[in-house]
């Protein structure tokens, strides 16, 4: 179920209702918050939600045995208990990988290959399996409480905003918000209204169009693109990936707010770094400062000396370029991003800078993460060696235009927006009459669902 469809309209508006009736019954709430996620999933696969309740009552029984003080707790069973969401994640997202790397390998001693399982992958399998693991981990560190009952924790894996693409709210965060009653005198109606509206403008006008009209031309055939198409999609994606999933995780946090759930902030204007450093402390929060806390810090982190740090930011990216996807050009994603935090650590640029420095270091940045994104959106490394080459092909340009080197640089341009801008207009709007406020949102989507391209691709990062 996507968000800028009419399906979700008439299913939020229900769950909506019927939320805000039972707010004085905090179990019968609870249990309806549960049953709307799994109608959610639902509506890609009914089967697959049986998985969503053995991974939740896996985290919630792993929860109880690694507590603090249960029975003397032996070391195996965090371990133990960690184990079941990776081992969910492995085999659904990379037994066939793995498979298909044995099979070439057997190949080539003139083996036979086995054959792949053909396993589909559940859409936003890793972001609830991370949800588990951070709820088994923070239980373990005494940073959340294990819940006596299931039922808060499969609401907090599952809750249906954050279920498919996040973003990934920790268990200390969000778990009290599912123990406490909501309070409708304190939903934030115009902040979640301008997310929401935001999101749908940057999903349905800008990331659609980027997608349709040129980065998926441009990325399905390179061979017939020449250097400025290939330069434009390029650009284009970067604009489009960003616009995408940042409007998800916008349309997230309005869509909890209004059931009276707080969802921390997921990007800030991540194009403006001037190093990677503090491009990951702006792009994708919640799973950098998890794979910060959860993956970083136990390996290590920055103790031990500069070699250990090199190694352990090495780890930590390829590992990430690993969750995204099973293939060899996620891993050059995360290496590249590891070797260039590693190459700033030891060149001593991760400190903030100004004046023309700053600027030079966001242009060098940018370049770097979008060369990054021609790993990340290239079918294959094929893909990727056709894209690198149509760079050098100097031809009249076949696909790329002047309205979408335009529509490109206004989505980049998004980011000299003051970070607070939410907030800027809230305050400037707080004052109007609802009816004219009801009135002018109502527009803004009905311009919006007009003016952008025909039907709704699935967010890019439902595939993680």
């Amino acid at each position: 179920m996507l968000f800028p469809t009419g399906v979700f309209a008439l299913f939020f508006l229900l769950v909506f209702l019927a939320h805000w009736a039972l707010r004085r019954h905090l179990l019968a709430d609870r249990w309806l918050l549960l049953g709307a996620s799994f109608v959610f999933y639902a509506h890609w696969s009914f089967e697959l939600c049986f998985l969503l309740l053995a991974l939740g009552l896996w985290a919630w029984g792993a929860g109880r045995l690694v507590a603090p003080g249960a029975h003397a707790r032996p070391p195996w069973r965090l371990p133990l208990a960690v184990a079941g969401p990776l081992l969910v994640l492995g085999w659904f997202k990379y037994a066939d990988f793995f498979l298909a790397e044995a099979g070439a390998l057997l190949a080539r001693f003139g083996l036979e290959a086995p054959p792949l399982l053909g396993i589909i992958l559940p859409v936003g399998i890793s972001f609830f399996c991370f949800q588990a693991i951070s709820y088994i981990l923070d239980v373990a560190r005494g940073e959340a409480r294990a819940e006596p009952s299931p039922l808060f924790v499969l609401v907090y894996i599952f809750f249906f905003p954050h279920l498919a693409a996040g973003p990934i709210v920790r268990a200390a965060h969000f778990l009290p918000q599912v123990a406490a009653p909501s309070d409708p005198r304190r939903i934030p109606f115009l902040m979640a209204g301008l997310l929401i509206l935001g999101g749908l403008c940057k999903k349905l006008l800008l990331a659609n169009t980027l997608a349709t009209q040129l980065v998926d031309p441009v990325f399905r055939d390179p061979e017939g693109a020449a250097a400025a198409d290939a330069l434009l999609a390029i650009y284009g994606y970067a604009a489009q990936i960003w616009c995408d999933f940042s409007a998800y995780s916008d349309m997230a946090i309005g869509v909890a707010a209004l059931l009276g759930f707080h969802f921390p902030r997921n990007f800030d204007q991540p194009y403006r770094a001037a190093s990677l450093s503090e491009f990951w402390r702006r792009w994708h929060i919640s799973l950098s400062s998890w794979l910060r806390d959860y993956l970083y810090i136990p390996l290590g982190g920055s103790r031990g000396g500069e070699a250990r740090t090199a190694r352990n930011l090495m780890l930590t990216m390829v590992l990430g370029g690993l969750w995204h996807g099973a293939a060899w050009r996620f891993v050059l994603w995360g290496a590249l991003h590891g070797a260039g935090l590693v190459a700033e650590r030891f060149l001593g640029l991760r400190g903030a800078v100004a004046g023309p420095r700053r600027w030079l270091g966001m242009l060098l940045t940018f370049h770097l993460v979008c060369l990054g994104w021609v790993l990340f959106r290239a079918p294959d490394m094929e893909g990727v060696g056709g894209i690198l080459t149509a760079l050098g092909r100097w031809e009249p340009a076949l696909v790329a235009t002047p309205l979408l080197a335009a529509l490109t640089a206004f989505a980049l341009a998004l980011h000299l927006l003051p970070g607070d801008w939410v907030e800027r207009l809230e305050r400037r709007l707080v004052a109007l009459p609802a009816p004219t406020l009801g009135v002018g949102f109502g527009v803004a989507i009905l311009l919006i669902v007009t003016l952008g391209p025909s039907g709704v691709a699935p967010f890019i990062y439902f595939q993680f």
